[in-house]
């Protein structure tokens, strides 16, 4: 055993990195290399074509996404689309196509298919049409559907989306789509996102009109920031928690971890350096712009950010990378662990989500302007964005829950699971100031010198003089709101979903109220006419944007909170507040089907209360799949690798006690084995209580297997499997201490945290 292992550890450790081969060209010379994108579209397609494909991606995605077309794409302009493509592909080396979808696994599915057909004539022919590029039959029965497909009900379509550009993987070429059943259900997160950013499209263009008439479409954008650790691969390949789950389920703590500060932006060493080199150099040519690389805080963990990007494409950007990263870092003699908390003791892995709304002219709705009447935009946009997140806080958490997060929020490293706004001081005192002072104190209009805000801070903001705070789950940031609690392994899809809905119900009601307010206040004298005919200096629209602006700020002001939310004061003061509280991750997803979470998805067009509860059926029974492997593998773990060691050792020492006995007498015996005799009775204590706590896991399980509704089994899991996971651990962590170095059977943490 000893010599297996430190073969093991030591293979690992002599890893060297690899002569990466950097291309010639400057970064912004292949950037986009293998994406067929507007450039490769303009040179492979004949000119109307590539208008009529422009205006097809301009104008299509939600539309797409209801079984529609938006801008149709008929059946020549996608046989000549194909063509094009094709020949580009083939030009690469390409040889096969796939549909490359997002189904509720946080993962993708892809079935690839070679170019190859029958000729006719006993010969082969290399063919792609638009019927294929534009829509295929994958088994909708075999995806996780919550009941919507069954194994005799299997056909599913896969539809592309052209608003996101097709690539290529090695020898294929990869069509991005989304994926909806027979039925015209969404079984995927690309059809309800494509759904929620129209929806926050229109509604945000509509209040927009009330600042700028010329405003044509707003635009979700979103940057990740995406977290990871590497672990050598014959260390991993050692432990079969790590293989089986994306966690260690044991494993005490190493002498030194991240207490020194010293991981976080220090030296990246040259094996990971190389890596990432690799890494960045593949994920420019696919046409993400990756622009930041770092060590994270705890050891062994990095980070890869990109500039940002539309939100549907950054969503598929993220997914790509993750499988992208994770091919590379075999190369390189890594694994890649995307869990959100891989290691106890130390801090686990998030994908923070920087998240702004942009119109078609540049202009970034959550940053502060040049004039007061930019500013009240600015302010309006702030307190809409506030007054979703707020009506629906408990839904957005849901949307980033799962077990794997669970681990990891309110961990003192990461958000708590309740979420909250910080703004900063300057934007605090701006909303406080409307929300106070007299609407003429606030907005007086003078003629064509435009509107005047009495505000210090107003016409000039300067936000990024503003803090941070950490522990806030949605944060301003300056011209944006981070929002931190998503998790390392998640689709970014679901918490956009979430946000985008409910800050374009927000932006709907509040447009609705404005308008019906301008119309009771039209008779007031204020805004009559003036004697001599020239219109009013009063406003009356601007005027009801204040009177209902106002009413939002008092109305979400308990999502706002600028403290420590790590603080038991702050979970005892968010549930005095309203805001959502629950821990409990399947009772959290319970989110998903209240009233107010239907209304606003079928109001707004993006889900139905079918595909609401499909969904959650799929999430309840994931998380107690997760919990179920995670058991049982704790449980093998358990009687075939630490109880056999741990006793086997605790024989060695019998052995040693009774060879004491024979060479000296007794009471000196006595004596020198009483170390050995205490580590005897504690290794019997440690070993008991893991058979009993496998035994108690088995138990609790077999009755949770019973109950057959995927919520109650999925609470079962929570409530009565999941916390023995931590007492049987707890049990192993000090056998690990005890026992023999050389018998321990997986790798620890001092040598799986620290790459050579």
């Amino acid at each position: 055993m000893e010599t297996l292992r430190f073969q093991v550890v030591g293979e690992a450790f002599r890893k060297k990195p690899l002569d990466v081969k950097t291309p010639s060209e400057r970064p912004a010379k292949y950037f986009g290399k293998k994406v067929f994108n507007r450039e490769k579209m303009y040179k492979y397609l004949p000119k109307d074509v590539y208008e009529k494909m422009c205006d097809v991606m301009d104008h299509s995605g939600a539309a797409r996404s209801q079984g529609e077309n938006g801008t149709r794409l008929d059946r020549d302009i996608a046989d000549a689309v194909a063509a094009g493509m094709k020949q580009w592909a083939t030009e690469n080396g390409v040889t096969h196509y796939t549909h490359w979808f997002q189904p509720l696994t946080e993962g993708t599915a892809e079935k690839h298919d070679s170019f190859i057909e029958h000729d006719g004539k006993g010969g082969m022919i290399e063919e792609f049409t638009g019927k294929l590029l534009v829509q295929q039959e994958p088994d909708a029965s075999s995806f996780p559907s919550g009941g919507i497909r069954s194994t005799f009900e299997a056909r599913g379509y896969s539809a592309w989306d052209p608003t996101s550009p097709v690539f290529i993987i090695d020898d294929t070429l990869c069509i991005p789509t989304i994926f909806i059943s027979y039925t015209g259900e969404a079984l995927d997160y690309k059809a309800p996102l494509l759904r929620a950013l129209h929806a926050v499209n229109v509604a945000a263009t509509d209040v927009c009109h009330y600042f700028d008439p010329t405003v044509k479409k707003v635009t979700s954008n979103l940057g990740w920031e995406q977290e990871y650790f590497l672990v050598d691969e014959g260390l991993y390949s050692a432990r079969p928690d790590l293989l089986l789950t994306g966690r260690t389920l044991m494993g005490h703590d190493s002498a030194k971890n991240q207490q020194m500060d010293d991981h976080y932006f220090g030296a990246i060493p040259e094996r990971v350096a190389a890596f990432m080199r690799e890494l960045e150099i593949v994920a420019l040519e696919l046409g993400i712009p990756c622009k930041t690389r770092h060590n994270e805080v705890a050891p062994n963990q990095f980070e890869l950010a990109p500039i940002y990007e539309e939100t549907n494409l950054a969503v598929d950007h993220n997914m790509l990378l993750m499988s992208v990263m994770k091919r590379i870092a075999r190369k390189h003699g890594f694994r890649v662990l995307l869990h959100e908390k891989p290691f106890a003791g130390i801090n686990g892995s998030g994908k923070h989500n920087n998240w702004s709304l942009s119109t078609d002219n540049g202009v970034l709705l959550h940053a502060p302007g040049k004039t007061a009447e930019q500013n009240l935009r600015f302010a309006t946009f702030i307190v809409e964005t506030l007054m979703g997140v707020w009506r629906h806080n408990g839904l957005l958490k849901a949307s980033i829950m799962s077990a794997t997060n669970a681990h990891r929020l309110g961990a003192n490293e990461a958000p708590p699971a309740i979420i909250s706004s910080f703004l900063g001081k300057q934007v605090s005192e701006l909303l406080d100031h409307i929300e106070k002072a007299d609407v003429q104190d606030i907005l007086a209009m003078a003629g064509k010198q435009g509107m005047k805000m009495d505000i210090p801070e107003i016409p000039e903001l300067f936000i990024d003089n503003t803090d941070r705070n950490r522990t806030s789950p949605f944060a301003f940031t300056g011209n944006r709101f981070e929002f931190r609690a998503v998790g390392s392994e998640a689709n970014c899809a679901s918490a956009m979903i979430a946000l985008n809905s409910a800050v374009a119900e927000a932006l709907v009601s509040f447009k609705k109220r404005v308008d019906d307010h301008v119309k009771e206040i039209a008779s007031d004298p204020l805004f009559a006419p003036q004697a001599d005919g020239t219109p009013s200096a009063h406003n009356p629209v601007m005027h009801a944007i204040i009177d209902v602006l106002r009413e939002d700020i008092k109305a979400c002001k308990p999502i706002r909170f600028d403290g420590n939310g790590y603080s038991d004061e702050w979970v005892e003061e968010a549930a005095r507040r309203g805001l959502d509280v629950e821990k409990s991750c399947p009772r959290i997803f319970e989110r998903y089907l209240d009233d107010a979470s239907i209304q606003m998805f079928e109001s707004l067009g993006v889900m139905n209360r079918k595909e609401l509860m499909a969904r959650n059926e799929v999430k309840w029974e994931t998380y107690t799949k997760k919990i179920q492997i995670e058991a049982r593998v704790l449980g093998d773990l358990s009687m075939n690798h630490i109880i056999p060691v741990a006793t086997r050792y605790q024989t060695q020492l019998l052995k040693n006690v009774n060879y004491m006995a024979e060479v000296f007498a007794a009471d000196k015996a006595e004596k020198l084995s009483a170390r050995n005799m205490k580590l005897i009775e504690e290794i019997a204590q440690h070993t008991s209580a893991i058979e009993k706590g496998v035994e108690e896991l088995v138990n609790a399980r077999k009755l949770a297997n019973k109950i057959s509704d995927e919520h109650q089994k999925a609470i079962a899991y929570h409530d009565t499997v999941e916390p023995k996971l931590d007492t049987i651990r707890y049990q192993i962590d000090k056998l690990e201490l005890i026992v023999d170095d050389s018998l321990w059977p997986l790798p620890k943490y001092r040598e799986l945290l620290f790459i050579r």
